[in-house]
């Protein structure tokens, strides 16, 4: 009997799990895992590459072009579990988790255009079925019909520690 794929969307609070508890489901059902604030910052990583995206700010005026130049992907890693984003068929996971782009990708994702391309290109991956997607409003503006929602919570003293656990290993000092 032929199982029929379905497209998982989990949303939720930062610092709760979401990427986590996605990935296990990918891995368990045997589907894509996409993490669509990978998808983000390849954008913000290409809008540094071309001088679109400074600490001094985001030059609109040519980001439209940009944007019909530019694909993001993901492969499967073939070191092991998981997957890997792709700019353009170039494998970027390493970069995109960069200080540069960790400063830059909230005014970069914060534009309409921008939104509304990653927003297209997550719809195109979710039609292929048989993928996890996280991420902000994943659930809500991306897959509203999905046959699967998650709506992931923890308690706020929870997701403190975890987000001060991921900065440790980061190498980054933070308190509580």
């Amino acid at each position: 009997m032929k199982q029929n794929k379905i497209t998982i969307a989990v949303d939720g609070y930062s610092s709760c799990g979401k990427s986590t508890y996605a990935k296990a489901i990918a891995k368990r059902l045997g589907y894509i895992y996409i993490d669509s604030g990978a998808m983000y910052r390849a954008v913000t990583l290409a809008c540094i590459r071309e001088g679109i995206a400074t600490k001094d700010g985001v030059n609109q005026s040519t980001l439209t072009d940009l944007l019909n130049r530019i694909k993001v992907g993901f492969i499967p890693n073939p070191q092991g579990d998981g997957w890997l984003t792709t700019l353009n068929g170039e494998v970027v996971e390493d970069s995109i988790r960069s200080l540069e782009v960790s400063g830059l990708v909230s005014p970069v994702s914060a534009i309409a255009i921008v939104r509304d391309k990653m927003t297209q290109q997550q719809q195109e991956m979710g039609a292929q079925k048989g993928i996890v997607m996280h991420g902000r409003d994943i659930g809500t503006v991306v897959f509203p019909n999905a046959e699967l929602k998650i709506f992931m919570t923890a308690d706020p003293v929870i997701r403190a520690q975890r987000r001060l656990k991921e900065m440790e290993a980061k190498g980054q000092q933070a308190t509580l």
